[in-house]
């Protein structure tokens, strides 16, 4: 293989690297039509249940030995990325055994988590009682913050003088 040839398989693999998405987690044993909101329904049936389950932080907490994650569940797309723009699924809590940065584990934050029920937790939202099915992460992604697009459209802009001489 010619040096020319060996550095362009090299830059190949790098563009191709830096085109990698998110998580790619084996669905084969998880149902997609369990969703956090039908899971708290039906708690006994679906325990122990392996899931695959993204959504927005909506709040973190560090605790003595785990950090615990409230997490609103929406839809995943194709590359396992929360769906903001469906409607939600409910909320699900994550128990992460150690502990996770709460500044970068942060309300607002998308996330996708997979994972096994443990169990179903009660809770609050304000002040209605909530159940919460709790996840035990085998792994997490949390997803890059969106950037803002650059405005493309041109900026014209027209203002007045005024010239004052003595």
């Amino acid at each position: 293989m010619t040096v020319s040839r060996a550095l362009l398989v090299v830059l190949l693999a790098l563009a191709l690297a830096a085109c990698a998405t998110g998580p790619r987690y084996d669905t084969a044993q998880v149902d997609p039509d369990l969703t956090p909101q039908r899971l708290a329904a039906d708690a006994p049936d679906h325990v122990d249940q392996p899931v695959v389950w993204g959504g927005v932080i909506v709040a973190s907490e560090n605790l003595e030995d785990r950090t615990r994650l409230e997490v609103l569940a929406y839809p995943l797309d194709r590359s396992q990325r929360p769906r903001t723009g469906q409607p939600p699924r409910g909320r699900f809590l994550v128990e992460h055994p150690g502990y996770l940065e709460t500044a970068d584990y942060a309300p607002g934050r998308s996330l996708t988590v997979q994972g096994q029920v443990d169990e179903v937790v009660d809770g609050r939202i304000g002040e209605a009682a909530y159940r919460y099915p709790r996840v035990v992460p085998d792994d997490l992604h949390l997803w890059p913050r969106a950037v803002e697009a650059e405005r493309t459209a041109p900026r014209v802009r027209f203002g007045v003088g005024i010239i004052l001489t003595n």
